[in-house]
């Protein structure tokens, strides 16, 4: 008798592993065909590659704040001018990328290794796509040329063994520049340059050689008073597509390149510009409060760039720190908002935070999205937030699911098939 209790336990135990087995492989295959996949993933829905993610979306994570499971994030901007046009330049919000030029497993191209920090994924053809509309260049003297470097004493220096902080010839970054405003006839970019150039019309010929400077906003045009700037419509027309700025002030009298100090109000870069309640201005520019100047750059990266920390730093902090700027500024927006590695956040990012300040400035709303072209300040439609924000306007943007490069696009994720398989020796260890 005692036997055959033995047996019908033992029984008992194998028909409860087999039916454990089963529950798992049901469970795994449901979530399977009810997961979405092939573009149909929406905002902040779970994903595993970039494709999944529908259009001006991408999916990535953010282990700094907890979040490893990928999900789909934002990963375009909305161009406020296609919803509230006509206005001045310098009304607007525009998404700028600081050391736009300095990429994450960008190939060398004295073939060395180089030696330096890193700002960005993805090239400046693809910044331009996901609707940055500010690029932020080193420029240097280096082998007769002019290139885009990290350096340190304003010179760039090729040893023997290492390049350090040696990148490109600008010439190259600068053509994907042009080939972007070439295609995209109703967008302006802005270049704000340290420049690091002594060759006489050195800079000036580069720009002429990339085929710039039949987009190139004239200097006599800028308003040197703190006036608005024209309507982004009429910059257009004109094909006045083009901004470039210098930190050299002898550049506007001898090359035709705006000097920014001239222009542009700036806070202090590095972790000045990330403590949270502080928002100094550069030692270069003008108070921040100043009315002398109309279009106000806001730094938000740390000294010292790092990937994973990104997507934490554009979260909440971000948003206060806009806040805080805003008033040290004397309620002023800021035009340019500069960031290393825009891709990253725990969701809406810096799109995000675009989307509310052009909303606040332009109709009265909380973002973007809910402004309606030719409605009074303040009619906004009534839209769930935070939202993925749908495009409305594809110029410029790519159709599909945000990609940039393939280091910058690895995501690591439990399988929950593997761990469940993997569990099944111990389960079977009660037979």
């Amino acid at each position: 008798m005692l036997a055959c209790l033995t047996d019908y336990l033992s029984l008992c135990r194998v028909t409860a592993a087999i039916g454990y087995l089963l529950l798992l492989l049901f469970s795994f295959f449901i979530t399977v065909y009810t997961a979405c996949f092939n573009g149909n993933c929406q905002f902040l829905d779970s994903c595993s590659q970039a494709t999944d993610c529908g259009p001006g979306l991408y999916c990535g994570n953010c282990p700094a704040l907890g979040k490893s499971q990928p999900f789909c994030t934002r990963g375009q901007a909305i161009m406020p001018a296609s919803i509230v046009g006509g206005l001045p330049f310098n009304k607007y919000s525009w998404l700028m990328t600081h050391n736009s030029f300095s990429i994450v497993d960008a190939p060398s191209l004295q073939g060395v290794q180089r030696l330096t920090f890193y700002n960005q994924e993805d090239t400046v053809t693809n910044q331009l796509m996901n609707g940055v509309r500010g690029l932020m260049l080193d420029m240097y003297d280096f082998n007769g040329d002019i290139w885009l470097c990290h350096s340190f004493r304003g010179q760039c220096f090729n040893f023997t063994a290492f390049v350090i902080c040696l990148l490109q010839p600008a010439i190259n970054t600068l053509r994907e520049v042009e080939t972007f405003l070439s295609q995209n006839p109703s967008e302006i970019v802005t270049i704000v340059i340290e420049d690091y150039v002594h060759t006489p019309k050195g800079l000036s010929n580069v720009f002429v050689n990339a085929g710039l400077d039949k987009y190139w906003f004239p200097v006599s045009k800028m308003p040197k008073k703190g006036e608005d700037w024209p309507t982004v419509n009429e910059m257009v027309q004109a094909n006045h597509r083009l901004l470039v700025f210098t930190s050299v002030a002898s550049k506007e009298a001898e090359e035709g390149i705006a000097y920014q100090w001239k222009y542009i109000l700036e806070n202090e870069a590095g972790d000045p510009g990330v403590k949270p309640g502080s928002c100094p201005n550069r030692k270069e520019s003008r108070p921040l409060n100043s009315k002398s100047a109309s279009l106000f750059l806001m730094n938000y990266f740390p000294s010292y760039p790092v990937e994973t920390e990104a997507c934490k730093e554009h979260s909440a902090p971000l948003a206060d720190m806009i806040g805080t700027c805003f008033k040290a500024a004397g309620s002023m927006m800021p035009n340019f908002l500069a960031v290393n590695f825009y891709m990253r956040s725990d969701g809406g990012g810096v799109f995000y935070d675009l989307d509310s300040m052009n909303g606040q400035r332009l109709c009265g709303c909380k973002t973007i999205a809910a402004c309606q072209a030719g409605a009074p300040f303040g009619s906004c439609k009534n839209i769930t937030m935070p939202s993925s924000s749908p495009m409305t306007n594809t110029a410029g943007s790519f159709s599909g699911s945000v990609q940039f490069s393939k280091s910058a696009s690895t995501i690591y994720y439990s399988n929950q098939f593997a761990i469940g398989f993997f569990s099944i020796p111990w389960m079977l260890f009660l037979l």
